[in-house]
């Protein structure tokens, strides 16, 4: 099964056509003319200066002065999201503060985590799709340059397997899944390194203290312009706009491997309807802005938006994807 359904892109045609029409409305203004917050209060689930940051404050910086007088956006990483998740439960459910977070914490951390201190049904209220990265495969120097795509790197993994370390920025992350999925159906011997983030895992990357690493695309994109490591493939549906010179997973025979990382703003679940709505319409419009779709792209991503009901669809379908191949992979994390 890919996770890149057909109600996927009739979630994003219908954000499409939505934006489309607010924007005939002259909808930024009005949104301007209706403002009734005086500050909006952004939580967001990573650290400064990490993925989720940045699309948190680009938004923001959109936002700001258009549906709130006022915005503020503080970083509540840790736990698995679980901290900043907390602090939106913990929030009033006036519509003053949103939760910026990867669309983990509702389609894979409920069945990764034995336990979780949040239902993803009960406690979080989606609002709209924010962004979305490919993944990628990459070796470094500890692979050798005849390696040029999956089946080799697999073929090297069984000739060497005490030295085919894989690293990740972390247990049940995407990565780490993809990993595990792509070595499994390529039948090749592998150790999972955890690593405290992306960044310690690039380093021993290019040290050539582990093999190979999968993360967003465009984490690679400086280190494969210098050929200090080599992209593999990349997880997208198609070839990637950053790398076209890379074959896809699917273009080289794993079909199912089809993975986007994705971000997604969330609520209270007791916020009115009519709040709800009114916080998707100004984050649809702040998403289609061109210096915000160029600012994401400039991070290897992708802006998207949806309406509240097309996020809860999409999260219902990837979590029917990930639960059985997280119980089959026997991933948990504590």
């Amino acid at each position: 099964m890919s996770i890149d359904p057909h109600p996927r892109r009739t979630f994003l045609r219908r954000g499409s056509a939505a934006i489309a029409a607010l924007t005939g409305l002259g909808a930024s203004q009005h949104l301007t003319a209706q403002t009734t917050l005086e500050q909006l209060h952004v939580l967001c689930s990573g650290p400064a200066g990490s993925i989720p940051d940045i699309v948190a404050r680009r938004v923001a910086d959109q936002l700001t002065g258009r549906y709130a007088q006022r915005l503020t956006v503080e970083n509540r990483p840790g736990a698995a999201g679980q901290i900043a998740v907390n602090a939106l439960k913990a929030a009033p459910a006036d519509g003053s503060t949103v939760l910026l977070a990867q669309g983990a914490i509702a389609t894979v951390y409920p069945y990764l985590y034995a336990k979780l201190a949040y239902d993803p049904v009960l406690d979080l209220q989606p609002v709209s799709l924010a962004g979305e990265m490919t993944l990628a495969l990459a070796v470094g120097p500890a692979v050798p340059e005849s390696v040029t795509n999956v089946r080799e790197l697999a073929e090297w993994m069984r000739r060497y397997p005490k030295l085919a370390n894989v690293g990740s920025p972390g247990t049940g992350t995407l990565p780490h899944l993809l990993e595990a999925m792509l070595f499994r159906a390529a039948d090749a011997p592998w150790q999972h390194i955890v690593y405290a983030g992306g960044p310690p895992a690039m380093v021993d990357l290019l040290g050539g203290q582990i093999a190979a690493l999968v993360l967003p695309e465009g984490l690679f994109r400086q280190h494969k312009a210098t050929g200090r490591l080599r992209v593999l493939a990349t997880s997208g549906a198609t070839r990637s706009s950053y790398f076209p010179d890379v074959s896809s997973m699917v273009e080289q025979g794993f079909r199912d491997l089809v993975v986007r990382e994705w971000f997604a703003f969330f609520m209270p679940a007791r916020v009115p309807a009519a709040t709800l709505e009114s916080t998707s319409q100004a984050l649809r419009v702040a998403l289609a802005r061109p210096e915000l779709v160029a600012a994401f792209a400039e991070s290897g991503m992708v802006a998207a938006s949806s309406t509240p009901a097309a996020l809860a669809a999409r999260i219902a379908v990837e979590q029917r994807y990930w639960e059985p191949i997280i119980r089959t992979a026997g991933i948990k994390a504590e």
